[in-house]
């Protein structure tokens, strides 16, 4: 992005900050706020969503953005990393329409490896890739922890999940897994945002064209991204958070 591109950017984000103050409260308390500018909007009001469903929460970024958006929806975040997830529940204490769960989401209820990497987002139940490792010097370091798994189908049933249901996917490479085990609920779901690549950054990863075939042949059509990483190096899309909304 070029200097001119970059203060055209800060430009419009200095303008929405102003036109819309919620957003000060949204920064500082962690959300995301490109996050809610994409949401902030009738298209995603009009879904009547009840119920949030976020899958690999880490320290609660998600979470935070959604309680602005949607102060009266009941959240349930799920975030395996013990020390992530403390400070999830310290960082969501305040808000009442919350819950989180100190578990991974996957394709069975078991216990699995877990690459526990030095930069705690890029932590996967996968193994980097190199080219990760490249792109991001700073995920090289990663240590071996074993955590508990669990299925979304599994927990739908156990938390009674609602009706106009919303679901979030951001588990790093592991996203068949969890729509293997969640299918059922996910079906259920008018609205899924799924982090979906390009390039395969862990062993093993789905890539976009393998999400979109399975969530369109259950019923969803894409409907755009609300943002997009790129490789530094040549500027090549990485990664995208996917928009899915169920047609019926």
């Amino acid at each position: 992005m070029s200097v001119i591109s970059k203060t055209m950017s800060r430009l419009r984000t200095l303008t929405y900050l102003i036109e819309r103050p919620v957003l000060f409260r949204v920064f500082k308390s962690g959300g995301i706020i490109s996050t809610f500018r994409h949401l902030d909007q009738k298209w995603f009001y009009d879904l009547g969503i009840n119920t949030v469903i976020d899958i690999g929460a880490n320290t609660g970024q998600f979470a935070i953005t959604m309680t602005y958006l949607l102060p009266e929806v009941m959240i349930y975040s799920f975030e395996p990393i013990p020390e992530c997830f403390q400070e999830l529940k310290q960082r969501m204490k305040f808000f009442i329409n919350f819950k989180a769960f100190n578990i991974g989401i996957g394709e069975a209820n078991t216990e699995s490896e877990f690459e526990y990497n030095s930069f705690s987002p890029s932590s996967s139940f996968l193994r980097i890739n190199d080219i990760h490792k490249n792109i991001y010097p700073n995920t090289c370091e990663t240590k071996n922890i074993t955590l508990k798994l669990t299925t979304l189908d599994n927990v739908a049933e156990e938390i009674k999940v609602a009706e106009s249901l919303m679901i979030k996917i951001d588990v790093q490479g592991y996203e068949e897994k969890v729509l293997i085990g969640g299918e059922k609920t996910i079906k259920r779901a008018k609205l899924v945002i799924v982090e979906t690549s390009f390039e395969r950054l862990y062993e093993h990863q789905p890539l976009f064209h393998e999400i979109y075939t399975t969530l369109v042949n259950w019923g969803f059509e894409y409907a755009g991204d609300i943002g997009q990483s790129s490789n530094p190096h040549n500027g090549k899309t990485l990664q995208i958070d996917s928009i899915f909304i169920q047609k019926n």
